[in-house]
């Protein structure tokens, strides 16, 4: 885990310029730069994007960000960890209940491993571990197992070679299933609706990550809170918005994504906003939130 050194010269890294206009999070906005090319690829870091509220974007982030990071020629793998099957079905891959294999098989299965679920996306360089609602027996089904919140942790070990990011998409719940990804992962990026109730079960979240922190995983980091479905025209989204950044500080994303029905439109049409919508508003943010986390991670390895 980053010790304060390596947090004071990362919040050193992206410090910003008061001379420079204020962004939506009320604080000077950084520049943040097309990364480098990488040469090769890995080991990847692994990100649980997590909130047991739902509808704040998780799913949308996941692909979408993934995305943002495979057009910067980031090799990304997304992991579906969510029995409702959202990313699988937001990625095309239609109905999920049609799958022969996800990550139900790869999890309860010792024959069974990432490669052998693994399916390419329409996006060069974005690989997808699918789910259907066959994952939603496998809480159960993990219980009785020998060192349960590890599983994933162990199911990915072999992938990370291969990939530069790998990001779990969670269910809306604080479960075993959720522990899981916590185990496996580096770190955790929030995404927070910028609306009154989802401030209120942060603490919760938070509780369970520095519970997963001290008795699992002591490597865990909090990589960032992500302002979503901000709509600037409105006076409420605003002051929650500025509640977050008060409550966390630098470690809110100074970008913030904005409300658009082109969301939903691009999900429906099995794609991320960066191909459906390439020049929309919503594109761009997840092209500039892609080069801040880039930055982020790169001072955290």
């Amino acid at each position: 885990m980053p010790d304060a050194g390596a947090e004071s010269v990362l919040s050193a890294a992206i410090a910003t310029d008061p001379s420079k206009s204020l962004g939506p999070t009320r604080r000077p906005v950084p520049h943040f730069p097309d990364p480098e090319p990488l040469l090769e690829h890995g080991p990847a870091r692994i990100v649980a994007i997590c909130n047991q509220k739902g509808g704040v974007g998780k799913t949308t982030t996941t692909i979408n960000l993934g995305a943002a990071l495979a057009e910067q020629g980031r090799k990304v793998l997304l992991v579906d960890f969510d029995p409702q099957g959202a990313l699988s079905v937001g990625l095309g891959q239609g109905d999920p209940r049609q799958l022969d294999v996800t990550v139900h098989n790869m999890l309860l299965e010792n024959d069974t491993d990432w490669e052998d679920i693994l399916l390419e996306t329409s996006v060069e360089g974005m690989d997808l571990l699918p789910s259907n609602i066959d994952l939603s027996g496998a809480e159960v089904q993990l219980v009785h197992e020998v060192g349960r919140e590890y599983i994933l942790a162990g199911k990915l070990k072999g992938a990370i070679e291969y990939y530069d990011y790998i990001m779990i998409d969670c269910q809306p719940s604080l479960g075993l299933l959720t522990i899981n990804a916590l185990a496996a992962a580096q770190g955790v990026l929030v995404p927070l609706e910028c609306e009154y109730f989802a401030m209120r079960g942060v603490a919760l979240l938070m509780e369970t990550i520095e519970k997963v922190q001290q008795r699992i995983n002591p490597t865990l980091v909090i990589d960032g809170f992500l302002g979503t479905m901000y709509d600037s025209r409105t006076l409420h989204t605003r002051e929650v918005l500025q509640r977050i950044v008060q409550a966390f500080g630098d470690k809110v994303f100074h970008t913030v994504i904005n409300r658009t029905v082109r969301f939903p439109d691009a999900t429906v049409m099995g794609e991320p906003i960066t191909t459906f919508d390439p020049s929309s508003m919503g594109a761009n943010h997840y092209r500039e939130l892609a080069k801040e986390v880039i930055q982020r991670w790169q001072l955290l390895a």
